[in-house]
């Protein structure tokens, strides 16, 4: 049995931080202050992706479908592989096109004390004929938690509930509050388009770590089950902070797709989840494995080959 904890936070006042993610070492370091430190230090933490609380419908791929008012504000259950990157992906394929996607997929930026801060909700103007003269739509924090210790796992709400994330903390920025979570057992999830395919590619969801100033951590190559090699890829800079230290990392940039070169799809798919490489406990090297059909399939399942 694999679990892991899915939580998603309402943000309730601006958040001044990375402008991508909450990183897994800022949840890691927010939850240290609430769980006892036998426990804290069996603990993993996805990065935190922001999503807008906004109407959306399901994807092709996921198990559930149809349109769903704020599909955003919660967690859909999770029944096969692929739900469980719903709220992973920051182009937020789920949002209606019948609504200004461009800016409800853009996180809105105000100034908080000369701080760019990413607004924990923004309001836009209707035509005058409109029934209400405004919308609003909240943000929220999607990440996952999961433990070398399972006893540790699920935490309690009242743990996860009132986390600050980000700077300025002590001005009241990066505060949530626990929207919902539950417990998934990886073992339990349906991984059969994955069963059933064979061409895949691998998306980055979270930087993968090359080069770490952390004390004890091996630089790396990117993994032999990637097709392209370095010099085929964006690279970005990236940081975490430990107990006041700054240490800095050089890492493949997230949002990337390589080809897969492996021949253990659903164990790849399962490591993907829990993340690679180094800092994974800090949520750095999450993959998803998408399947890949070639054009022969396409033509065996009655599509055309062109």
């Amino acid at each position: 049995m694999t679990r892991i904890q899915p939580v998603h936070w309402e943000l309730e006042m601006d958040y001044i931080g990375h402008p991508y993610y909450v990183s897994g070492n800022a949840i890691l370091h927010a939850l240290g202050q609430h769980v006892p430190h036998e426990s804290h230090q069996h603990l993993h933490a996805s990065h935190g992706m922001f999503v807008p609380g906004q109407f959306g419908q399901f994807p092709d791929e996921h198990s559930q479908s149809g349109v769903r008012p704020y599909l955003g504000s919660g967690l859909p259950d999770v029944e096969s592989y692929e739900d469980l990157f719903l709220m992973r992906n920051p182009a937020h394929r789920w949002l209606l096109d019948s609504r200004p996607r461009d800016a409800l997929n853009t996180h809105d930026i105000r100034p908080q004390s000369g701080h760019p801060a990413l607004a924990h909700e923004m309001i836009m103007g209707k035509p005058e004929d409109a029934q209400y003269q405004h919308q609003t739509t909240k943000w929220y924090i999607h990440a996952y938690l999961h433990a070398d210790d399972p006893a540790v796992l699920p935490l309690d709400e009242a743990v996860l509930d009132g986390l600050q994330f980000g700077g300025k903390r002590n001005y009241g920025y990066g505060i949530t509050r626990l929207k919902e979570t539950r417990v998934v057992d990886l073992e339990e999830i349906d991984y059969s388009s994955l069963e059933e395919s064979e061409t895949f590619i691998l998306e980055l969801v979270t930087p993968f770590v090359l080069e770490s100033e952390y004390a004890n951590v091996h630089d790396q190559d990117v993994p032999w089950w990637w097709k392209e090699d370095r010099s085929e890829l964006r690279e970005r800079k990236e940081k975490i902070l430990e107990q006041r230290e700054v240490y800095r990392l050089q890492t493949v940039d997230h949002g990337q797709v390589v080809s897969y070169d492996g021949n253990r799809p659903v164990k790849t798919a399962k490591s993907g989840i829990l993340r690679v490489g180094s800092h994974s406990k800090y949520g750095f090297g999450e993959l998803r494995v998408i399947p890949v059909e070639s054009p022969s399939e396409r033509t065996t399942r009655g599509g055309s080959p062109g």
